[in-house]
């Protein structure tokens, strides 16, 4: 049976429909939102936390990895980036807390790393627009290494509903971290392959 149709019987109060172990994977993207949007209160308060993104090549920029996510260039930019992170992240939730969690963190590390390897010197990346990049990679990716037609079926639309505004996101642009996107959406193909579980589950 296929994780996104397994029940595991939890209490009454839990959502409706949902295992306790979807419904905390949904909870984790809900409280990266929260946290994106504290974290710009902060900066919009004078934190200044903007320079703690992926600054490329430098030893101190490295940990930028972990705080990109979280640091949005004005209201705007975060505006536009929760609402496919809140939908996309949510579809990844429904395979549970383990398989969301690892999709974030193989997303952020590796496509992090592409970013502090190959972007411009003296530059600062942040948003969680590669993240966002990512979750779509991954969830396009997914149904070709699970032959699942449920997941297929997911990636198309994915495809279909974002796909246009994906490559743009690809295009070279001032002030835009194409590196950001095209690494994200690299890590997530990848998170794809590396999280594949066909073998065990299918849906039929």
């Amino acid at each position: 049976m296929s994780d996104l149709t397994r029940h595991d019987g939890g209490p009454p109060g839990r959502l409706r429909g949902l295992g306790a172990d979807r419904e905390r994977g949904l909870l984790l993207v809900a409280a990266m939102g929260v946290v994106m949007w504290v974290v710009e209160a902060l900066d919009a308060a004078g934190a200044h936390l903007e320079s703690n993104g992926i600054v490329p090549r430098s030893g101190g920029g490295l940990d930028g990895i972990l705080w990109a996510p979280f640091l949005h260039g004005s209201w705007g930019h975060l505006a536009g980036n929760t609402v496919p992170f809140l939908v996309l992240g949510a579809l990844i939730a429904l395979s549970g807390l383990a398989r969301v969690a690892a999709v974030t963190i193989l997303v952020a590390v590796v496509g992090g790393l592409g970013v502090w390897l190959v972007a411009p010197s003296n530059t600062v990346h942040i948003g969680a627009s590669g993240i966002v990049f990512g979750y779509a990679g991954y969830l396009v990716a997914r149904g070709i290494f699970s032959r699942s037609l449920l997941h297929l079926a997911v990636g198309a639309a994915v495809a279909l509903v974002w796909g246009t505004t994906l490559l743009s996101g690809l295009v070279p642009q001032d002030g835009i971290s194409w590196q950001g996107h095209l690494f994200g959406g690299i890590a997530g193909v990848l998170a794809a392959w590396v999280l594949a579980d066909d073998k065990q589950q299918r849906v039929k």
